[in-house]
């Protein structure tokens, strides 16, 4: 049984006088990405130098003016990193690179010395100040806590005094979503106050959900109770960090949005610890969906895919609200009508506002295509037969061949209505896979002759075949094991054949591996043209059965 006793309920805030659910997002906050530092961390093989250049280039080509770069005094490739931003001059006027530290002054030197050459940069301190991390982890009480933060905040206004850029600081209570809320508007206070914030140098306090607890609902509260009562509220910019551990990472910062939250840090498509950080793409685009500027450079989508999944090693869910390869795409007959209808009534009505059922963007806005593929009826296209054959059974058909099959299938789904997969597929053995009359492949032998003759081939085949059911042999030879059959089959039965096209893959992996093999056949004299399949576990095998089953299907046997 499973043993939800182990666990209990996180407290929820007494908090009636709400004002968020009323509330609206009008505007993109300030963006800020962490991919470099965050998203970094928790890569499998995080980027190496030349990476994380190209990565913090793009994020400035989508429009990021705040972009965490790491934790330089943590590790020397994250020094020599932002050494590179700053000696290369990649770092724009407008732009403010971001870089974390502990309230450790050996940490926050080597921190400056990190930065130096910087117009402006973002020191970022932290210090985790939940309740189960002051007792499990530290054993310090709230004052202990309180001056960590305050002692830290001291060392980085005394470095900043000396530096010739703009510091601004950052300070985040880690762990936010586990400390008492009276208690980290203490700390956070007791920061803004010894930085001495204003309206004109406002300081960034930072209310990381850095562990996911409870409902979004929740974390909104939290947010707004600090937005309310903070002082002097001007000299602050309230930012948020969530992560996704409960899988509503977007939910969270959408509704403390609402709640006051001005500024957003996340990462592209939500690569983070754990279950990641909050996907800062994936809320950019639901406020594009609600006419909102997003104030990023988001048209290109398979361009951003395309560097992220380079330079992070991880692949983009199909899933994948806006980015996934399948979120575009129409399964159903009654979902592909509806689209089709709504593209159509708009382009009736002349209408310049996108209304379509069941897509809430048009995908060209942000470089994607819709793409109907529905369950396999009389209306069916010949690429939804073989998405069945690739997702179902593991057959990737090639390209020429899919109206060829499909035509197959039509047939059927004119007489009975839906074929389901499993027909299908008894349809594929039966046209191709099974096709073994009047000729039946039954064995080969390979002779490799290079070195061995002068003659121009340098493979000699022996094949062994029923005929109508009377045992046949021809020996051939040929450039390769296909080409020497092509030529025997031919010789044997008196017919022209040509190889079009040949195409192979592996059907599965591990000691029962099987492959397919797939030969597009011309019959010289006719003009006719077919596909032929084969399965084996030896590729050659499987060639010869596809050209077998290819002369049948062409009736040249």
């Amino acid at each position: 049984m499973l043993n939800y006793k182990r666990y209990r309920r996180n407290p929820v805030v007494d908090y009636p006088e709400r004002e968020w659910p009323n509330k609206q997002i009008e505007r993109a906050p300030i963006w800020c990405s962490v991919d470099l530092r965050d998203g970094n961390q928790a890569l499998i093989d995080p980027m190496i130098v030349e990476e994380k250049v190209e990565m913090f280039r793009f994020l400035i080509d989508l429009g990021f003016k705040e972009i965490e770069v790491g934790f330089p005094a943590a590790s020397q490739i994250e020094f020599d990193f932002l050494r590179q931003l700053v000696d290369r001059k990649l770092i724009p006027d407008d732009v403010r690179v971001q870089v974390l530290t502990q309230c450790r002054e050996e940490l926050i030197e080597r921190t400056f010395e990190a930065i130096e050459g910087c117009k402006q940069a973002i020191v970022h301190i932290y210090n985790s100040t939940s309740t189960l991390q002051r007792d499990v982890v530290f054993g310090k009480d709230k004052d202990h806590i309180t001056e960590i933060a305050v002692s830290g905040t001291k060392m980085v206004k005394e470095y900043a005094a000396k530096f010739p850029g703009k510091i601004i600081l950052e300070y985040s209570p880690e762990s936010f979503t586990g400390t008492e809320l009276d208690y980290a508007l203490e700390i956070c206070t007791a920061v803004q106050e010894t930085w001495g914030a204003t309206k004109e140098d406002p300081i960034i306090i930072n209310l990381p959900s850095t562990v996911e607890m409870t409902t979004p609902n929740v974390y909104a509260d939290r947010i707004e109770w600090m937005n309310k009562h903070f002082k002097n509220r001007e000299s602050i910019i309230l930012s948020i960090h969530p992560h996704n551990d409960r899988g509503t990472g977007v939910a969270s910062a959408e509704l403390a949005i609402l709640a006051g939250a001005e500024r957003v840090e996340g990462t592209l498509f939500g690569n983070g610890e754990r279950t990641g950080n909050v996907d800062a793409l994936n809320i950019a685009y639901n406020m594009f969906s609600q006419g909102i500027d997003p104030e990023l450079h988001l048209e290109h989508i398979n361009d951003i895919i395309e560097i992220y999944e380079r330079c992070c090693k991880i692949p983009i869910h199909p899933r994948h609200p806006y980015a996934g390869k399948l979120v575009f795409t129409a399964f159903s007959g009654s979902h592909q009508d509806a689209i089709n209808k709504g593209v159509k009534a708009m382009k009736e009505r002349k209408s310049e506002i996108w209304e379509v059922p069941y897509l809430p963007i048009d995908p060209a806005d942000i470089g994607r295509e819709y793409e109907p593929i529905v369950r396999i009826n009389s209306q069916s296209g010949k690429g939804g037969v073989a998405f069945v054959m690739d997702t179902y059974f593991g057959f990737k058909l090639p390209k020429a061949m899919h109206k060829e099959f499909a035509n197959v299938i039509q047939k059927i789904s004119e007489k009975q209505g839906e074929v389901s997969p499993e027909q299908i597929m008894e349809s594929f053995r039966e046209e191709y896979l099974n096709r073994k009359e009047p000729i039946h492949f039954r064995r080969l032998k390979v002779d490799d002759l290079s070195g061995e003759t002068k003659s121009e081939f340098d493979t000699k085949v022996t094949v062994v075949y029923t005929d109508r059911g009377t045992e046949k042999s021809f020996e051939a030879v040929g450039n390769g094991p296909i080409d020497a059959v092509k030529r025997g089959i031919g010789e044997s039965l008196g017919v022209n054949i040509k190889i079009l096209d040949y195409e192979e893959h592996a059907l599965q992996s591990g000691s029962n591996s099987q492959a397919a093999a797939y030969i597009h056949l011309l019959d010289g004299d006719t003009g006719s043209v077919t596909y032929g399949v084969g399965v084996s576990s030896n590729i050659t095998r499987a060639s010869v059965r596809a050209i077998f089953s290819a002369v049948n299907r062409l009736g040249l046997g």
